[in-house]
């Protein structure tokens, strides 16, 4: 006999895929077979505190009806007790605050915990070590304070030497389709290291970026002795990079870099996401002036250069 659960309906099915593609394949997957299809229970792994899985209810009108947190599934050793049910209580009313009536809300749900989490242990509101810990964390602090603070001023300079000068991006408007926001940035660089190094620098100094769903990045560079270099990554958004890559070829844009970064809202954009990234790129390329006379409209879209 079977124990594999049906997802309820095409909705959890998408998200289902979805949110395992954005986390782990083990974030989102069912607790136990339900007597009825159309409504189960699933094993919910916080990304954001992963020594507690959650058990999370989907009616069978979801996400026309909101699903329900039944409890903890899990917790780890590593946590004190009581802090399960705290977390619970925590996850349930951000879930009451992110939910709205038609709309998955499972991603929402995963991200607003991160912050609320957080939140909760700086207000001392949630402790997620044990008081021995506590206690000898002090008495080392205390003891290592000022040599620790020492280090970690000289650790935070010599990084910030290692990282190089700001890159000279420019920046498209962002664009924002069903709680999704997409931002292109275009800079000039001339080697595929340097491309590199200007991906590095901009997850190091800008931590919303460094925590968006994805960074997809493109570049095309002319070497010494005609040799050219093109490469591009994904970043967890299959083909988009080879999507850019190929609308720069169409500009036929040469020493550039593109990185286009997407802020996932929580519903599912289909194959219209491929084109707002390559509009968001193009965006940047145009107002960069990276793309040659008569290149910049209509590259990666099938449209066609009108005269006037």
């Amino acid at each position: 006999m079977s124990t594999t659960a049906t997802p309820p309906n095409e909705s959890l099915s998408d998200e289902l895929l979805t949110i395992n593609s954005i986390y782990t394949p083990t974030t989102l997957v069912p607790s136990s077979p339900s007597s009825s299809s159309s409504s189960q229970t699933y094993s919910l792994r916080l990304p954001s505190l992963p020594s507690i899985t959650l058990r999370i209810h989907f009616p069978p009108a979801y996400p026309d009806a909101p699903p329900s947190i039944l409890g903890t599934e899990t917790v780890g050793d590593d946590l004190p007790k009581g802090a399960g049910t705290h977390v619970v209580d925590i996850v349930r009313r951000v879930l009451a605050e992110v939910y709205t009536p038609g709309l998955p809300c499972v991603f929402s749900l995963l991200e607003e915990v991160r912050e609320a989490l957080e939140r909760a242990e700086e207000e001392g509101t949630l402790v997620l070590y044990s008081q021995s810990e506590e206690q000898r964390g002090s008495q080392l602090e205390s003891s290592t304070r000022d040599d620790e603070e020492e280090v970690t001023q000289n650790d935070g300079m010599a990084d910030a030497s290692l990282l190089g000068p700001e890159p000279p991006w420019v920046i498209a408007p962002p664009i924002t389709e069903k709680k999704s926001v997409f931002i292109a940035r275009a800079a000039r660089v001339s080697s595929p290291s340097e491309a590199r190094d200007y991906v590095k620098h901009l997850l190091a100094t800008d931590k919303k970026v460094a925590r968006a769903t994805h960074n997809i990045t493109a570049w095309r560079i002319r070497g010494a002795n005609g040799a050219t270099y093109q490469d591009c990554d994904d970043d967890g958004e299959t083909a988009a990079g080879g999507r850019v890559l190929h609308l720069m070829q169409l500009m036929d844009v040469w020493d550039v870099m593109v990185v286009v970064t997407r802020w996932y809202g929580g519903i599912l954009l289909g194959p219209d996401r491929f084109r707002i990234i390559n509009s968001a790129a193009r965006e940047a390329l145009v107002l960069g002036g990276f793309a040659k006379e008569g290149k910049e409209a209509g590259a990666g879209d099938g449209r066609k250069k009108t005269k006037k």
